[in-house]
């Protein structure tokens, strides 16, 4: 890399662009540039080996959801599956109050309320909880 770039100053002699060789200009451009399908020969793929845990893992959307919009787990995995606290409500034959207590971040739903729950959002109910 040249490190004998020239500068225009603005008016108060302070740097405000820089003049560098295209080569250099062209490779921050490609190393600034995300991921794209016409690099695709550059990446490697990397195998995932199942684990113990593999049917536990969380969806990374889900867990985006979590943090993005600050709700618990299960909250989390309802909206993910675009269902509303009726419609979770109706398909478990609970009501729509026990779905919002269920949904509260320090709650702890019972197993036989994860199960249904895990039916409706076509998930294992260990991944209902952390």
């Amino acid at each position: 890399m040249n490190l004998n770039h020239r500068y225009i100053n603005n008016s108060q002699g302070q740097p405000e662009f820089v003049i560098l060789p295209i080569a250099e200009y062209e490779d921050l451009i490609m190393k600034a540039s995300p991921f794209d399908d016409e690099n695709a020969e550059e990446w490697e793929n990397i195998p995932v080996e199942a684990s113990e845990d593999g049917d536990k893992l969380i969806p990374n959307d889900v867990v985006n959801i979590m943090f993005e919009q600050e709700v618990s787990l299960l909250a989390a995995w309802r909206i993910y599956r675009s269902l509303s606290q009726a419609e979770v409500a109706k398909h478990t034959g609970l009501t729509q109050s026990a779905i919002s207590q269920a949904e509260r971040k320090e709650s702890k739903p019972q197993k036989k309320t994860r199960e249904k729950l895990a039916k409706i959002y076509q998930c294992k109910p260990e991944q209902l909880e952390l």
